[in-house]
């Protein structure tokens, strides 16, 4: 598990300074327990620390990122979030109605890749696995997500309703 201390104490180790808005974004990206995007970290970090800006927001995640204290998650609107990494190889499984993000371990993707890589010639060096679909809560609300191609449960594609 990643500890603010961690981050901290190794972002420093690697000659980055440890300022109180680094600090905030750090305590408030930990406080979440899946993705955040900007926004969210944006809104808890002015918590700790009420000046800090959002292209300071977006230059911690990208230095966290980089680091390898958190992962990139890319949703269907064509935002991205963020999660902190967690030892070991893992994947993440995203609800596309709220956002809600789960890491997993484990992928049996290597024969897949074998075959791609033999095809192409690429030597893959890293992937990157991202599931989307309904978390159980969403799964039990009424209304359909907005951003699903899901019907209506009032129409049917193709069926126009009849006058």
């Amino acid at each position: 598990m990643l500890s603010e201390e961690r981050i901290l104490r190794q972002l420093s180790q690697a000659g980055y300074r440890i300022t109180q808005p680094r600090r905030a974004v750090v305590r408030a990206l930990l406080e979440d327990d899946g993705y955040s995007n900007a926004a969210k970290v944006h809104e808890r970090a002015r918590l700790y620390c009420p000046g800090v800006g959002l292209v300071t927001i977006y230059r911690t995640l990208d230095l966290l990122s980089e680091a390898g204290f958190l992962r990139r998650i890319h949703s269907q609107d064509g935002c991205h979030g963020y999660a902190p990494i967690q030892r070991g190889h893992r994947h993440h499984l995203i609800c596309r109605r709220c956002g809600a993000a789960v890491e997993f371990k484990g992928c049996d993707l290597v024969p897949f890749l074998d075959r791609v890589s033999d095809e192409t010639g690429y030597r893959i060096e890293e992937h990157l696995l991202e599931l989307i679909g309904l978390c159980s809560t969403c799964q039990e609300l009424s209304t359909p997500c907005p951003h699903s191609q899901e019907p209506s449960p009032r129409s049917t594609p193709g069926h126009d309703d009849e006058k």
